[in-house]
């Protein structure tokens, strides 16, 4: 009997500590998104004021609809390159938080 309770204490430790580390690796990762999001606004937000700025500058309407179209090309290349960046950090989120888990995964299915 006190074989399967240290089986049962060694079972739990074990988990406790692939828990906590995948709680780190997530913890990372999140913090990597949040980044890439501020970043990203920051640059977007700069981005805008400055297509402001030369907007009030302009003195003809083909030139104001020749740098807004410049601008909105721009800015949705941006957009795309960010959520592309923040897909790729997700699904690198996702793995390496499951990653502690694969071999609690494998002894399961092994013991089937």
């Amino acid at each position: 009997m006190t074989n399967a309770f240290e089986d049962i204490q060694k079972f739990g430790k074990e988990n406790l500590d692939l828990a906590v580390k995948a709680f780190g690796v997530q913890q990372k990762g999140v913090q990597a998104i949040a980044t890439e999001v501020a970043d990203y606004s920051k640059k977007a937000i700069e981005a805008s004021s400055a297509q402001f700025e030369k907007l009030v500058g302009v003195k003809t309407l083909d030139k104001a609809i020749e740098l807004q179209t410049d601008f909105a090309k721009t800015a949705y290349e941006g957009y795309v390159a960010h959520a592309t960046k923040v897909g790729e950090l997700f699904t690198s989120l996702a793995k390496e938080t499951a990653k502690p888990f694969e071999g609690v995964i494998a002894k399961a299915t092994a013991a089937k």
